[in-house]
């Protein structure tokens, strides 16, 4: 994920940030239905429609985000998202165990992301629309994963996705007569969507969406700690704090009955 990332982030100087959003967008949908093959069930009725709403929702949250961290700091625009997803966490908190759970997680990615309150106003409004958009993801996400056809739908909810967002394609022009930028922007699309959000199915289906969301802590934690393995980038005193904050507070967050996954077609 975050490799694609860092690709996605390379190509704006060639790309607008949509148009890059975009092609991750064709490339996962691509790949995805080639690899699925969602049945005829799978575009018809109620089902169609959440797995479109889905999958327009989540390509929205990356086109949002890309135009973000265009306008404002990485760093900043991901502690801005995060609201999201903690958001998500806090609505499902019990227990006091919970709730201190949910604060240290907090603690950490504050600590992690490298936060610099600057940018323009607009960047911080997308930032914020990326953070809602992001809750929404993991609401309608849990939804399409315990329905038993997760990664179909989501294969399906991207095909749509790509054709209702088709007018960003316009933005994409010099991507056609170079090969290689076309094949990094389809790339993104492999590493930034199709490997984390297929994987996020699977978890979906076992865990709830509350315990889920915390879990999306531990993105800036690995995010971090890959920085060591590969680019040898020692963390700070207060990275490394927030690295820890981050995984005692995933082992702190009260334990769930794991749901039955239900079969998948």
């Amino acid at each position: 994920m975050y490799f694609g990332a860092g690709v996605a982030v390379r190509l704006f100087d060639q790309l607008t940030p949509s148009g890059v959003a975009w092609l991750r967008l064709l490339g996962a949908a691509v790949l995805l239905l080639a690899w699925r093959r969602p049945g005829r069930a799978a575009w018809r009725g109620r089902r169609l429609a959440l797995a479109g709403v889905f999958g327009l929702t989540t390509a929205l949250m990356n086109v949002v985000f890309y135009e973000a961290i265009a306008r404002m700091p990485l760093g900043t625009a991901v502690a801005v998202e995060f609201a999201g997803p903690m958001a998500v966490a806090a609505f499902g908190t019990r227990t006091r165990r919970d709730l201190a759970a949910l604060a240290l997680v907090v603690l950490g990615v504050g600590l992690i992301v490298d936060v610099q309150w600057s940018g323009s106003a607009t960047g911080v409004l997308l930032a914020i629309t990326a953070a809602a958009l992001w809750a929404a993801y993991i609401l309608l996400g849990k939804r399409v994963a315990t329905g038993g056809n997760g990664l179909d739908d989501l294969a399906v909810g991207f095909a749509v996705a790509t054709v209702l967002l088709s007018p960003l394609a316009v933005t994409t022009g010099p991507a056609w007569s170079s090969p290689s930028l076309l094949g990094l922007g389809v790339g993104v699309g492999v590493l930034a969507s199709v490997i984390p959000y297929a994987l996020d199915q699977v978890v979906l289906r076992r865990v709830g969406q509350a315990r889920f969301a915390l879990l999306l802590a531990l993105l800036p934690a690995t995010a971090t700690l890959m920085g060591v393995v590969l680019l040898w980038q020692i963390p700070s005193p207060g990275e490394a704090l927030g690295i820890g904050a981050v995984v005692a507070g995933v082992a702190l967050r009260s334990r769930e009955k794991a749901e039955r996954p239900p079969e998948e077609v």
